[in-house]
């Protein structure tokens, strides 16, 4: 009887047929045969042949599952991890978990694991988490591969070791295991428990971008875009990118924007700039936040609005991006979308300076040497000089120069201010031209 169903569930010698598959499933099962038994349960938890009812699913699993099918003791645990035509029991899922690994399921093991690591169902133990990882994936279970991987990878319940991650993430990449292909990939990017190797890298990440992981997408993207592992190709960057966004990936909506507003890979279009822009701001992406602020600001894509351009670099300044606070610090300095306050202008000009923006570096050595927003101090004035000027800002470049020329901030030294003289006019400062030539 359950190889007739075999027959109408594949279609072996016959049409496939689920709704005969699943009588003579039911007939085979009435009779106790425990492999039909386990075949009844997957119809009835997914409607094949049958309306779904989990239920009779949960039913069959279990009667299966005690009579020491390992395969159902797995899916009888699921069912009460899940709460499947039961009430949710995370104790009663660890034991059937447990039952099962013990009677050599591989799947269960790694679930087993799980269990143990998240503290499901039972005291969290990451000793006897890494032991089941290990077991399950000796048995060659993909998911447990990938864990075993991660946890030499990061040293976790066992000592950190960078080969033996990048042997299990293979493993696991050669089952099938995407987010393994995508750690594969980072190993050999970056030469981690392997020699570096670009071609690799990209053959890898192109897998997992294939098997639908956004990440892998965005750095499938980023191979294309800076020809690593493979030639540069700007089209095929924009559709990665274009993956990815779709996936609601909001590293990869932003780049997608950029690929818009520059015109790399697919036609400029600020409109379409803005919308994936506004997409991530509103996931909280605060480069994205940055950039959408600059599109209401110059009017870019959409209408020009200070107050909105306002909102978003305040935003994305009080999420920590440095770009931001040196753009909010100007709306307050120039009063764009809000009331010119100089104290405040400082305030975040000082901010993004100590993130290392380097115009804000450059803006708050202003501040000191005029005393805007702040009280005059010409040394550090000069400091930020200093700072904006190693960073390289032209315009610092040739300022250090004067301080240097006049002692301001600093004792006069004529060799230092022709160097930084020479630096701002290869930067093309005309004034430091002349100065030089005088």
């Amino acid at each position: 009887m359950n190889n007739i169903a075999i027959c109408y569930k594949n279609g072996k010698g016959i049409e496939k047929n689920f709704k005969k598959a699943f009588y003579w499933y039911q007939k085979a099962a009435e009779n106790d045969n425990e492999v039909a038994m386990n075949s009844l349960a997957l119809c009835y938890e997914n409607g094949k042949g049958t309306e779904k009812n989990l239920e009779k699913a949960f039913y069959w699993y279990q009667k299966v599952a005690e009579n020491g099918n390992e395969v159902a003791m797995n899916s009888l645990a699921l069912c009460y991890e899940n709460g499947k035509g039961t009430e949710k029991n995370l104790e009663k899922a660890f034991y059937w978990y447990q039952k099962a690994a013990e009677n050599g399921n591989e799947v269960a093991m790694n679930n087993l694991a799980l269990c143990y690591e998240n503290g499901k169902g039972t005291e969290k133990n990451l000793e006897k988490a890494f032991l089941w990882y290990h077991k399950a994936a000796e048995n060659k279970d993909k998911n447990a591969q990938f864990k075993l991987g991660y946890c030499f990878q990061f040293g976790i319940s066992i000592e950190k070791d960078e080969v033996k991650a990048f042997y299990w993430y293979q493993k696991a990449a050669e089952n099938g295991n995407e987010v393994a292909m995508l750690n594969l990939a980072i190993c050999y990017e970056n030469g981690k428990g392997t020699e570096k190797n670009s071609e690799k890298a990209f053959y890898f990440y192109q897998k997992a971008a294939e098997n639908d992981n956004e990440t892998a997408m965005l750095n499938l993207a980023l191979c294309f875009e800076n020809g690593k592992g493979t030639e540069k190709d700007l089209e095929k960057a924009f559709y990665w990118y274009q993956k990815a966004a779709k996936k609601n990936y909001v590293k990869a909506m932003n780049s997608l924007a950029l690929c818009y507003i520059d015109g790399e890979g697919t036609e400029m279009n600020l409109e379409k700039a803005f919308y994936w822009f506004q997409k991530a701001a509103e996931k909280n992406y605060t480069k994205a936040m940055n950039s959408l602020a600059v599109c209401y600001e110059n009017g870019e894509g959409t209408e020009k609005n200070f107050e909105k351009a306002f909102y978003w670099y305040q935003k994305a300044a009080k999420n920590g991006n440095k770009d931001a606070m040196s753009n909010l610090a100007l709306c307050y300095g120039e009063g764009i979308g809000i009331e010119k306050d100089e104290v405040k202008a400082f305030y975040w000009y000082q901010k993004a300076a100590e993130n290392g923006n380097k115009a804000a570096m450059f803006n708050l050595a202003l501040c000191y040497e005029k005393g805007i927003g702040i009280e005059r101090d010409e040394v550090k004035a000069f400091y930020w000089y200093l700072k904006a000027a190693e960073n390289g800002n032209k315009a610092a470049m040739f300022n250090l120069a004067l301080c240097y020329e006049e002692g301001i901030g600093i004792e006069k030294n004529e060799a230092k201010a022709f160097y930084w003289y020479q630096k701002a006019a290869e930067n093309g400062n005309e004034v430091a031209m002349n100065n030089l030539a005088i």
